[in-house]
């Protein structure tokens, strides 16, 4: 049974970093596209970051491109995302994600599995 398991968010002044990670089990970590999501209160969840099987490809969306980072490490079953430059409009509950078929940008309706989410918050 696969799980995904978020951890890193929490409370942070505009400007700030923080880390968040995605630990992956029940499922062949290597052969899935990895990405996160988020989603803020009263809006549809939006793509935030994607990177391809071995790492070799990362993509952004548009509002974080240059100021978020994606990796994985393969060997720990294991997604980062470091979040730099955070504004309050960052301020979301973020979803990691696994898609086997996927490439490039994920969507949300090709996504295999979810993780419960993180609460990210940047005040002010």
């Amino acid at each position: 049974q696969a799980h995904l398991v978020e951890s890193g968010g929490g409370l942070v002044q505009a400007g700030g970093s923080l880390r968040l990670s995605c630990a992956a089990s029940g499922f062949t970590f290597n052969n899935y596209y990895m990405g996160w999501f988020r989603q803020a209160p009263g809006k549809e969840r939006e793509f935030v970051a994607s990177i391809s099987r071995r790492g070799i490809m990362t993509y952004y969306g548009d509002s974080v491109k240059g100021r978020f980072t994606i990796s994985r490490d393969n060997t720990k079953n294991t997604v980062y995302l470091q979040m730099n430059s955070l504004k309050p409009e960052d301020t979301a509950v973020y979803y990691c994600a696994a898609d086997a078929g996927g490439a490039g940008k994920l969507a949300v309706s090709s996504v295999d599995y979810w993780g419960q989410g993180t609460q990210v918050t940047v005040s002010s």
